[in-house]
């Protein structure tokens, strides 16, 4: 959605970059107080959308990550809903989970609303193309980043 806002008003590019970064960073809020104070309530629908599985591996990515794998969850198409929803269940602090979010999905709508500003109408079509794939190899050398950071 941010892709056709974008060629459609080129110069409001990083406004609704702004805003769609905002409206996400709120929807996350969301999701981390649903994790913390209601998951019961969503655990039914988790298993019967077959998220279970998927929400085993985030608390993995827990363990080990905490603010980066919200950094990660953010700007990859890894599903920051579950992310958030991990949070808020497993008490991540709160700033921290604020702020990796506002740099995840931060720099994943600005590099489109970036992308898109130099492109114009011949990039829309390539953008969702690759999109995911940008995502994941900037996800990819974060992860291989962060071991060798860690291993060091």
């Amino acid at each position: 959605m941010l892709a056709p806002m974008c060629l459609a008003k080129p110069k409001k590019s990083y406004y609704f970059a702004f805003l769609t970064t905002l409206g996400s960073v709120i929807g996350g809020v969301f999701g981390y107080l649903i994790g913390m104070f209601s998951f019961e309530l969503i655990q039914p629908m988790i298993e019967l959308l077959k998220y279970d599985s998927k929400l085993e591996h985030v608390k993995i990515w827990f363990a080990d990550w905490g603010f980066w794998a919200i950094l990660i969850a953010g700007f990859s198409p890894i599903p920051y809903k579950l992310f958030t929803i991990a949070a808020g269940m497993l008490n991540m602090l709160f700033i921290p989970f604020v702020l990796a979010s506002i740099v995840g999905r931060g720099a994943r709508f600005f590099l489109v609303a970036f992308l898109v500003s130099l492109g114009g109408d011949n990039l829309r079509n390539k953008l969702n193309d690759y999109i995911e794939r940008i995502g994941w190899a900037v996800s990819a050398v974060i992860v291989v980043g962060l071991l060798i950071y860690k291993l060091s």
